[in-house]
């Protein structure tokens, strides 16, 4: 849950020394474990943990500090192990330390951090003492999600002028719905974000227009080349991706909200590795790589999972082209005689194709599911052991079966 703080000057002042301080800390501790190479964390408590505290760091932050280190350098070892860091890029990020920002995120605890939701005020450990009543503020679900389910530790973070801590919350899980009575087939595009197969359709012009306005500014500022244009750059892009995901955020949860109110499943298309299936026009190529297809399907899927709604992928091979008709099924590249319209040529049945394609996703989630749920079926023993049971051997040969009159 990331919650808004409203800090005075002064304890802004106090926050925003605090997290230079322990980056600092982090970067000396980073320095020691690449060159002694020593990752682990009691092992590094061991080396650097008095120096920590003599530098006035107290004792649960020079444990968070060493902590983070390790962190660090653990996902930087599972991004080599999983090949995501490969070649020239590899050879960097092992020929040096970690560094983390002055401003980087850094956790606290219970310990360090206390909250008060009543007056709706936090108190933080900070280098120049406890900083009480500094401000919060959130929505109404927001705040009654926080108080109920807020554990562990919390994120101090600060972007863009704005302070936030990323909270932690533990939410029960929903008891899932086995038998959903239907399903809500959602087919995911450009010119529309998502269509489902009851006709609605979350138009994406609003997106398209705001990302073409960014493309415009973000080709001027790279025109300029100075270093405030690459700030305003970095800037452009977290707000364009803030931007995408509350679009997703808006259509995922009005879908999932229809699907748990109408006791209906929710079935998508998998659409792994769309880039290397599809033919494309120069020209479209970075739409089509920067287009949220992938994080509005992962927003269904876990808002559906915690809401207790079954959710599912099906094959998207041939969904836009063939009749959704039960007694037809006809499927034919002619089906789609414009980008937007679906007619079939064998029964006539015509409509629009992202909703034709949400039909087909909707069709094929009944025999996915089913056979995802399907009981295991108990293994046989074979063998002589089988035999004495008084089974058949599956490994002894058959007498092979008489063919039948009449074929």
């Amino acid at each position: 849950m990331q919650v808004k703080l409203l800090p005075t000057p002064e304890q802004a002042e106090a926050l925003e020394s605090t997290l230079h301080q322990l980056n600092q800390a982090a970067n000396r501790v980073s320095q020691l474990a690449f060159d002694t190479q020593t990752f682990g964390v009691y092992a590094l408590r061991r080396r650097i943990y008095g120096e920590l505290k003599a530098t006035g760091l107290g004792a649960q932050q020079s444990q968070h500090v060493i902590k983070k280190v390790v962190d660090g350098y653990a996902t930087l070892r599972g991004l080599i192990r999983n090949g995501q860091l490969t070649g020239k890029r590899r050879r960097k990020a092992e020929s040096k330390p970690i560094t983390f920002r002055p401003a980087a995120a850094h956790p606290f605890d219970d310990r360090c951090l206390s909250w008060s939701y009543d007056t709706r005020t936090v108190s933080i450990w900070t280098v120049r003492g406890r900083v009480k009543d500094i401000a919060f503020t959130g929505s109404a679900e927001q705040l009654k999600t926080l108080a109920t389910y807020r554990r562990g530790e919390s994120d101090l973070l600060l972007r863009d002028g704005a302070w936030y801590l990323l909270a932690t919350c533990e939410i029960p899980e929903a008891t899932l719905r086995a038998d959903p009575d239907g399903w809500i087939g959602v087919d995911r595009g450009i010119v529309n974000l998502a269509t489902t197969s009851d006709g609605i359709n979350y138009s994406g012009d609003k997106l398209t227009r705001y990302r073409r306005r960014m493309a415009r500014v973000r080709a001027e500022l790279q025109a300029r080349g100075t270093k405030s244009a690459r700030r305003k750059l970095k800037r452009r892009a977290k707000r364009e991706r803030r931007f995408a995901a509350h679009t997703n955020h808006v259509i995922a949860n009005e879908i999932v909200a229809d699907a748990q109110r109408t006791g209906r499943g929710i079935a998508v298309e998998e659409l792994a590795g769309i880039r290397e299936r599809v033919r494309l026009w120069p020209s479209q190529r970075a739409t089509l790589s920067s287009w949220p297809f992938h994080q509005l399907g992962e927003f269904l899927a876990y808002k559906a999972h915690r809401a207790g709604v079954a959710f599912v992928q099906v094959d998207p091979a041939y969904t836009s082209q063939m009749c959704p008709n039960p007694w037809c099924g006809h499927t034919g590249r002619g089906n789609r005689p414009t980008r937007d319209t679906f007619r079939c040529g064998s029964c006539g049945f015509a409509g629009p194709a992202d909703h034709i394609a949400a039909l087909n996703v909707s069709r094929r989630a009944s025999t996915v599911w089913a056979f995802v749920n399907m009981p295991n079926e108990p293994a046989v023993e074979s063998g002589p052991s089988a035999s004495r049971a008084g089974q058949p051997d599956p490994t002894a040969r058959r007498k092979p079966k008489a063919p039948a009159l009449g074929r």
